[in-house]
């Protein structure tokens, strides 16, 4: 069900009122469509959570996707993260984690530093802000990972992934409370979107099951 959040962000919701865990979802940059509606009712229904998703571009949602690219430079941590935790509150749960891709996953690392979340699962999320994209509102993930607040996070990783570069893996496999798991021959984007070229059926399923027992035992 498509509601707002108090900053006037559309949001998709699920799942029961008095869950005992709650999930925020952040899609990667082409934002809430049925793919992430579909989502977050599949993780509602199936782990009986409490789950919430944030439109990443408020008042911006007709943009294509190059206009999305375009405007990375110009989104804010702090009004973006607002939204993420405006998203936990509305689950209503006492526990909440959080999840997201790509853009998504970057934002989920970075949410990880908030000290909101109980445990953070980053799918393909940039460890650092890739140059094109950086402003002045921004910070790295890994800085704000680095903080004693940061929860626990497990980093879902493809080999052949270059917007996550071998370095950059390594940093953040070096942080504390950081599990990274690599998926030696998946591109960018294998996971949660079975039309997208670089769709891996076997890996994806792995790192679903990986990144569902790691929320469960750090949260639900």
């Amino acid at each position: 069900m498509r509601e707002q959040l108090p900053s006037g962000t559309p949001v998709e919701v699920a799942g029961p009122s008095d869950a005992a865990f709650g999930l925020v979802v952040i899609p990667d940059i082409g934002g809430l469509r049925p793919l992430f509606d579909d989502l977050v009712a599949r993780l509602a229904g199936e782990q009986g959570w409490a789950v919430a998703a944030p439109e990443p571009f408020p008042g911006r949602e007709s943009m294509t996707l190059e206009e999305r690219f375009a405007a990375l430079s110009e989104v804010d941590d702090a009004r973006f993260l607002g939204d993420v935790r405006a998203a936990a509150d509305r689950t209503g749960a006492p526990t909440v984690g959080v999840l997201g891709f790509c853009m998504g996953g970057m934002y989920s690392l970075k949410a990880a530093g908030t000290g909101r979340f109980a445990a953070a699962v980053s799918f393909y999320g940039m460890i650092r802000v890739p140059e094109q994209w950086r402003g002045a509102g921004q910070a790295d993930p890994i800085e704000l990972l680095r903080r004693e607040r940061a929860c626990p996070v497990l980093a879902i990783i493809g080999g052949r992934d270059q917007w996550t570069p071998g370095g950059d893996v390594e940093d953040l496999a070096a942080v504390e409370g950081v599990q990274v798991e690599i998926y030696p021959q998946a591109e960018h984007g294998f996971a949660h979107d079975p039309s997208r070229p670089a769709h891996r059926p076997d890996d994806a399923a792995d790192a679903w099951s990986k990144a569902i027992a790691f929320l469960r035992a750090h949260g639900s």
